[in-house]
């Protein structure tokens, strides 16, 4: 009897921990058979710069690094310098049309199709990159950025920021307003408009067409970004005076274009993984313009001989006052333009008053 109840109670030992044994496969197996193979997705992203250009082009590449080490490839983007897919001055359209899924550039480029669109880029006299970066994220700036591009289908993002950008070069010493008159200068968005209503002649080419047209005499004088980028283009052999006063992009905004229908086809991580990619490029751009343009200056003055001027007051205060005037006609012309206007203002006056107690004041007293 007694051998009996034993060899049952082994049995039923052996049989529970059989069950167990198997149970415990089973619970391993069941996550690795459960597991389906995730999409991936391949993009292009195309852009308005030089492939691999300082600053400006590494700021795309930065971003798709970010992405397809984040998604662990789930979600790789290749990147397209100017003219490789597109033109440069086509990246707005490829990307509304589905052309390409994204593109790099900057906002003011688009002003014949969105007259408001140079506010998230740079405005004369306006903010500066953290003035800016502060108005985007928690001033709602970005809210008043989708609305204006959602109707071709964009969903615009930082991409970047150049800090604040010298005056550009010139073939000629500027003593006055009158040296203005009829001058042929490369200079993009509203800052073109300001220049052409002071008498000059505001001209739009890409970057990688300004060298060949300021060493010809096609042009007479060329804004780019500042000495970091300057330096790389070799401006220095094409003009003699740089003029270093900070005046129509005092903190230059790049954006990312994200085809709307593409990145709402990505799942949710996908997209949280864009945003933040986006915005870690965005920050590292800046960090690297800071870091990047007080050298490439030492080099451009002891190495290149470059004479670094200043603008008379009387030319800066000619421009401030046709920017003031532009501000006003572009505020009645257009209901959109007014409307962002207006929230970039009152956030604009707000910093000054406060930089004007803490940066202003500290820089006075360092």
């Amino acid at each position: 009897m007694i051998k009996n109840t034993i060899s049952s109670s082994i049995l039923i030992c052996i049989a529970l921990f059989t069950l167990a044994s198997c149970g415990d496969k089973q619970s391993k197996a069941s996550p690795e058979q459960s597991v389906q193979p995730q999409e991936k997705f391949a993009w292009k992203l195309v852009t308005s710069w030089p492939k691999n250009f300082p600053g400006l082009g590494m700021a795309p590449e930065k971003f798709a690094n970010y992405v397809n080490a984040m998604s662990n490839g789930r979600l790789t983007v290749k990147v397209y310098g100017a003219g490789e897919l597109v033109p440069g001055f086509e990246v707005f359209d490829a990307v509304s049309q589905g052309t390409v899924q994204m593109g790099h550039s900057g906002s003011y480029y688009w002003k014949g199709k969105i007259p408001a669109s140079p506010i998230f880029s740079a405005i004369p006299f306006g903010m500066t990159a953290t003035e800016f970066n502060a108005w985007l994220h928690y001033g709602g700036g970005m809210e008043l950025w989708q609305e204006l591009y959602k109707p071709f289908g964009i969903k615009p993002m930082p991409g970047g920021n150049s800090g604040a950008q010298f005056g550009g070069w010139f073939k000629k010493e500027i003593n006055s307003v009158a040296d203005l008159q009829g001058l042929k200068m490369r200079i993009p968005g509203l800052a073109g408009e300001v220049l052409k209503n002071a008498g000059a002649i505001p001209v739009t080419l890409t970057g990688g067409e300004i060298f060949s047209a300021l060493q010809s005499g096609a042009i007479d004088a060329t804004e780019w970004v500042g000495p970091y980028n300057d330096l790389a283009f070799g401006f220095y052999q094409a003009a003699d005076y740089y003029y270093a006063s900070v005046w129509h992009e005092p903190g230059t905004g790049l954006e990312f274009l994200v085809n709307q229908e593409a990145f709402d086809a990505l799942p949710a991580d996908l997209q949280s993984i864009v945003e933040i990619a986006a915005n870690a490029a965005n920050e590292s751009t800046l960090a690297e313009y800071n870091a990047r343009n007080n050298a490439a200056l030492k080099t451009l003055i002891e190495e290149h001989n470059v004479q670094l001027r200043k603008f008379p007051a009387e030319v800066m205060q000619a421009l401030k006052y046709h920017t003031d005037e532009l501000i006003k006609e572009q505020v009645k012309a257009d209901k959109d333009f007014a409307r962002v206007w207006l929230s970039y203002s009152e956030f604009l006056a707000s910093m000054k008053e406060y930089n004007k107690l803490t940066l202003q004041a500290y820089y006075e007293n360092r």
